[in-house]
C-alpha cells in the first residue's frame, strides 16, 4: 500500500500523529569510486580543497538535517544522532561512506540516513572534482532499520 497517496490519488503528507513515539534508527551506505591517484590525495593529504573526509563528514551531517527540506513528503524530526564513517578502500579503490541517525519518534529515519550518504558523497566528487572527473557514486541503500511498528530490518550482504 503506498501511504504518500490520498484516496483520490493526490500525493499527502502521511498523519503519523496515531503511531507510538519509539526509539528509531536506520544505517545506509554507499561508495565513491575513483581511480587509485585520486585516492591518494585524500589518504595523502593532497586535495588542493583541502580535507576531504572531514568536510564530507560535516556535509552528511548538515544533509541529514536538512532532509525535510530536501524531500517533500518527509517529517522534520528531532534527530538524537548522526554518525558517518568515511574509510578510504584501495581495493575499490574509493571512499565508503556509512552513516547513522537516530531520533525518538513517530517516523523512521531512513530518509535521513540516505540523505547523509548521498550528501558525503556528493561532496567527496566536488572536492575531488578537478582531479578526476570519472568518479562514480554508488550502491547508496538502507542496510538497517529499527524501530517503530514494522520492527527490525536488515539488508543482507
Amino acid at each position: 500500500m503506498l501511504t504518500h497517496f490520498d484516496a483520490e490519488g493526490r500525493a499527502h503528507m502521511v498523519d503519523v500523529s496515531g503511531k507510538a513515539t519509539t526509539s528509531r534508527v536506520a544505517t545506509a551506505i554507499g561508495a565513491v569510486r575513483m581511480a587509485p591517484e585520486t585516492l591518494a590525495l585524500v589518504t595523502e593529504n593532497r586535495a588542493a580543497k583541502g580535507d576531504v573526509l572531514g568536510v564530507a563528514r560535516l556535509a552528511g551531517i548538515m544533509g541529514a538535517k536538512k532532509t525535510a527540506d530536501l524531500i517533500p513528503l518527509c517529517h522534520p524530526l528531532p534527530i538524537t544522532k548522526v554518525a558517518l564513517e568515511l574509510v578510504p578502500d584501495p581495493g575499490l579503490p574509493g571512499i565508503r561512506v556509512s552513516a547513522t541517525v537516530k531520533t525518538t519518534g513517530q517516523t523512521g529515519v531512513e530518509m535521513e540516513a540516505l540523505t547523509a550518504v548521498s550528501v558525503a558523497c556528493l561532496t567527496i566528487y566536488d572536492m575531488l572534482k578537478a582531479a578526476e572527473k570519472t568518479m562514480e557514486i554508488q550502491g547508496i541503500k538502507v542496510t538497517l532499520k529499527d524501530g517503530g511498528k514494522s520492527g527490525r530490518f536488515e539488508a543482507t550482504p
